[in-house]
């Protein structure tokens, strides 16, 4: 597994000079490669350079840009802007369970979930990464037809998959925008404004086509079928969200085909998951690939783990680090799910730095308001391992867990095909795992299983989407430290439930509408 891990990125770095073709983000969806070798002579005599342009398109989620940290693929800072980055700033600091304390303009506002507005930076960072991804995808979707390489319907899926994923995050995060794709490659003119139904049908449709042709082998750090079946699981979940029709019993379908059909298990060591050789892990179905050497990024899991850290109150060695960047730490509405994180038998209760650091978070400036997460950390759970700068652990963007999870709860709002007894088993065998006491069948309420997702799910980029469906995140109904800009929580008005779409996409494209109320 670590032979392959490091085998992906070797290839990606000798294809650093493909990172300039078709790069557009809001302003120029189709520009022609800035190279003299075109993408489909470059196919056409060296086949198997397809192999690294795929890790390539991979490596858009994880990476800055191609030519290390300091790089940028887009015209945006290269620490801040990476799409992982911005999953994480836009799916955890800006629900109930981390803050970071910074005080930068545009983060700032996230982690309290106040003064959202267009001009906002972090917003647009993410939405020029998935108009990053989505172009780079369609280049190599327009050639592939062209040229002779092999697996080539296998690999024309991924590449279908990877930008699949991409509009997902649209989807969920914007609501709407423009729906590129390989059919309107080359237009210049501005592409009409695509709603939220429509990327949701374009996206069922895509994975729908591709789930049967996807590999069933569970290669580390592709797209398989367990991946197309868990994304649609998760398009389904929210489909009520997304489209007002609620689609529980497809997601219970498809959660069902990751856990029967996928060879995927869950691991014995909660930890493991997120340590730096969870590449061996047999329960992550998807990761986003992360080495200390070869793809060094402040935007993949070193944004977590070093966020995490500080000098002035934490071993950093211990976790595997050399920097402590002394930024996020979670809240009460996390850890106080554990109950007294002193006497709790659960594993996952024992992930947060307590020592110097207040229960309370009178201030969310303050470091030592608040404890520090130390889920994701820098060190093996297997083995010797040094401490660097930058980390070698692996996002685990789906895993099992989260099927059991996402199954129960279709199980729990009654979605046809499903039943409550094996959807108890599942959320036990997930508690079990971490040594947290077992339920019964009369604790499986909706309250429980939002609860649960916290405990299990949080700092994996889900929380907000999660909050959504359960008509948690705005309004008054559930209010967290520092919600709406106030210590002890304030509503915040349901235009929140996306994002507004950045001022720069709405100047690039008149066709593009803000939603409303921003």
């Amino acid at each position: 597994m670590k032979k392959m891990k490091n085998n992906i990125f070797k290839i990606l770095l000798g294809l650093v000079f493909i990172s300039t073709l078709n790069i557009g983000c809001t302003s120029d969806l189709d520009t022609e490669p800035l190279i003299e070798l075109s993408l489909e002579e470059l196919l056409s005599q060296d086949p198997k350079a397809v192999e690294g342009i795929l890790s390539r398109l991979y490596g858009s989620f994880a990476l800055s840009g191609a030519d290390g940290p300091e790089s940028s693929d887009i015209s945006d800072n290269a620490g801040e802007s990476p799409f992982l980055r911005g999953i994480v700033n836009l799916q955890d600091f800006a629900a109930d369970g981390m803050k970071n304390r910074w005080g930068d303009n545009g983060l700032d506002q996230l982690t309290t979930t106040s003064d959202w507005t267009p001009e906002n930076k972090f917003f647009r960072y993410l939405y020029n990464r998935i108009f990053f991804t989505v172009p780079q995808c369609n280049n190599l979707l327009a050639i592939l037809p062209n040229v002779d390489v092999e697996n080539k319907e296998v690999i024309t899926s991924e590449v279908r998959f990877i930008r699949a994923l991409a509009y997902y995050y649209l989807i969920d995060v914007f609501g709407k925008g423009v729906l590129a794709t390989e059919e309107n490659y080359g237009q210049t003119d501005p592409l009409p404004e695509a709603s939220r139904q429509e990327l949701f049908d374009y996206v069922e449709a895509e994975l729908l086509a591709i789930e049967p042709l996807l590999s069933s082998e569970n290669t580390y750090g592709r797209a398989t079928k367990g991946a197309a079946q868990m994304l649609l699981a998760k398009l389904y979940l929210n489909a009520e969200v997304y489209t007002g029709t609620a689609k529980y019993a497809e997601a219970a379908t498809y959660a069902n085909k990751v856990i029967t059909e996928g060879n995927y298990t869950l691991v014995n060591n909660y930890v493991s998951l997120f340590s730096a050789d969870n590449n061996t892990s047999s329960e992550i179905i998807f990761p986003l690939i992360a080495d200390s050497q070869v793809s060094q990024s402040y935007g993949n899991t070193t944004y977590i783990v070093n966020g995490n850290l500080s000098s002035d109150t934490m071993p950093l060695a211990e976790f595997g680090a050399t920097d402590g960047w002394a930024g996020h730490r979670a809240t009460k509405a996390w850890y106080g799910l554990y109950g007294d994180l002193a006497t709790s038998t659960d594993d996952r209760a024992k992930l947060f730095w307590t020592e110097g650091h207040n229960y309370e978070m009178d201030d969310y400036k303050e470091w030592t308001d608040g404890y520090p997460s130390v889920k994701f950390r820098n060190t093996n759970v297997s083995g010797s391992s040094l401490a660097s700068s930058f980390s070698s652990t692996d996002f685990p963007l789906f895993r099992l867990a989260d099927a059991y999870l996402m199954y129960a709860e279709c199980a729990i709002r009654d979605a046809s095909g499903t039943d409550k007894g094996t959807a108890l088993g599942y959320v036990n065998d997930v508690r079990t795992r971490s040594h947290a006491s077992t339920v019964s069948s009369g604790d499986l309420t909706l309250d429980f299983i939002i609860d649960e997702r916290g405990r299990e799910l949080n700092l994996e980029g889900h929380r907000r989407t999660d909050l959504i469906r359960f008509g948690m995140f705005t309004g008054s109904s559930y209010i967290w430290p520092w919600k709406g800009g106030v210590k002890n929580g304030a509503s915040i008005p349901s235009t929140y439930n996306v994002y507004p779409i950045p001022s720069s996409a709405l100047q690039a494209n008149p066709n593009l509408s803000q939603n409303p109320g921003y």
